[in-house]
């Protein structure tokens, strides 16, 4: 039986709120874990779908997982291979970041290629050109990829786009490898600087994470660590959107603020006060808005996992903004639940151009994504009267306990079973 969320809008949040640890840093985080035989903690591990799909498969590739009170303990002395794997890798994007380290430790490995959100080619041919460069060989078979490795070495890999998954895939086989390897045109996330840390603590020597070139001086054998995962910046984003939105006012606790300045920037210059502390920020909705022009990329760029959301806040803002979307070609299907919202929304190719107007109105629409569920809950927000959102399991996904927060910030939230899903 599927849920949906029934939203009555037209409240403004207030209160405070503590942001979960990231979900795009616990799962390579996860996956680094079976680069040894020890036992590796972690905390901060937030409750999702993604991460219990996550943890499925590495229990069934032979790794003893015990997730209690915060806190997750993974020990994989034995692994093996299984043709299992393909019920939960078709479901997220992440299962393909236990590429690298499975090479590592069994030296040959058939993987599903993975799956996730509709949103456009997420290719991994940068996953496979990097890892070919330190030893691997790869045959692809009816929708999987078969690897082979014998000894992986060092040695120089240039990116021809700074992808996140494919720097960590690459960094976690490196750090393994015999002799040091440089990634060249890397990833610069927040995430990538996370994994770093924790491959350091492994044994691992790792060094420019958060710059375009990261050097990695590999040892093959890598010990047990213990590490906090960082605070997750999307979800930071998008509790700041909807104070925004709602006109409301709402104290981020456990934050970041510094992985979150490209998207502080832009609501400041919307019109939004934002207060920054130690690890938290204060929201408020500004009396007066202005529209924007926003163009999505690359950290330290505006992230094209908070577009949607911002999309929602300009279309209850004065005026014409325009957001330009390099990332993922098919991100603006979001705008069509919007749209059935009162949005005025034209998308042309690669940018979406909004008008903004007074409120948007209650409707019944359904979450296409896990970044599109976000924008059309905030919208439900706005709208007064009751909007009801199917499909919020793409939301289980990505936000923990959305619906408990946001009820703790006034919102009039609830989730129910959709019975229409079993008619």
């Amino acid at each position: 039986m599927e849920d949906k969320y029934l939203i009555e809008g037209g409240t403004t949040l207030h209160g405070s709120v503590c942001i979960s640890g990231s979900k795009n840093a616990s799962l390579p985080l996860l996956a680094a874990s079976l680069l040894t035989a020890d036992k590796c903690v972690f905390k901060g591990v937030p409750q999702l779908l993604d991460i219990r799909n996550m943890v499925k498969m590495l229990s069934g590739l032979g790794a003893q997982v015990n997730h209690q009170g915060g806190q997750m303990v993974i020990q994989a002395r034995e692994l093996r291979e299984t043709e299992k794997l393909h019920l939960y890798a078709r479901k997220m994007r992440a299962s393909f970041l236990l590429l690298g380290p499975l090479l590592v430790r069994l030296g040959e490995v058939c993987l599903p290629l993975p799956g996730g959100c509709a949103i456009g080619s997420r290719p991994v041919d940068l996953h496979l050109k990097g890892l070919s460069a330190l030893g691997a060989r790869f045959q692809m078979e009816k929708g999987y990829i078969r690897a082979s490795a014998g000894e992986l070495r060092g040695c120089d890999v240039t990116l021809s786009y700074p992808s996140v998954g494919a720097t960590e895939n690459i960094m976690m086989a490196a750090a393994a490898a015999q002799g040091k390897t440089r990634i060249i045109n890397a990833a610069m996330e927040p995430e990538i600087v996370d994994l770093a840390d924790f491959l350091n603590k492994m044994g691992a020597r790792v060094t420019g994470a958060g710059t375009r070139v990261i050097e990695v001086e590999g040892k093959p054998e890598l010990h047990g660590a213990a590490h906090t995962v960082i605070p997750d910046r999307i979800e930071a984003g998008t509790y700041m959107i909807a104070a925004a939105a709602t006109g409301g006012q709402v104290h981020l606790q456990r934050v970041a603020p510094e992985h979150l300045r490209a998207v502080i920037d832009k609501l400041r210059e919307a019109g939004v006060t934002i207060e920054e502390g130690n690890n938290e920020l204060l929201i408020k909705a500004g009396r007066k808005m202005h529209s924007l022009k926003i163009t999505t990329g690359p950290y330290p760029s505006f992230p094209t996992d908070l577009q949607p959301q911002f999309a929602v806040l300009l279309s209850v803002v004065p005026g014409e903004s325009t957001i330009t979307e390099t990332v993922f070609e098919n991100r603006f299907l979001y705008t069509r639940g919007l749209q059935q919202m009162g949005a005025q929304i034209r998308v042309d190719g690669c940018t979406a151009r909004i008008r903004g107007t007074k409120s948007l109105i209650p409707a019944q629409v359904e979450a296409t994504d896990l970044r599109a569920g976000a924008a059309l809950v905030i919208a439900g927000l706005i709208a007064p009267g009751r909007t009801e959102i199917s499909g919020v399991y793409h939301l289980d996904r990505g936000y923990e306990k959305l619906e408990v927060k946001l009820a703790s910030l006034g919102a009039k939230i609830s989730r129910v079973a959709d019975q229409a899903a079993n008619l």
